[in-house]
């Protein structure tokens, strides 16, 4: 998983799921969300589609980022 950039410190304290546009915010990438977009999906990000929603699997990331170090 190239996961570059991301810090698993900011994911503290966010919930399990997230809708992928606030996780972009939550993670300081506000300002190029598209970079956020593509990967979720190109599958570097674990998602969940919930309804028409998609969605940033944030504890299954965290897991992942915390099993890298």
């Amino acid at each position: 998983m190239d996961t570059e950039g991301l810090d698993p410190q900011k994911l503290i304290g966010c919930p399990p799921l997230m809708p992928w546009q606030s996780f972009a915010e939550w993670i300081g990438m506000g300002d190029e969300p598209i970079v956020v977009r593509s990967w979720l999906e190109r599958g570097y990000i674990p998602s969940l589609k919930v309804g028409r929603r998609l969605m940033v699997n944030v504890a299954l990331l965290t897991r992942q980022l915390m099993e890298q170090e």
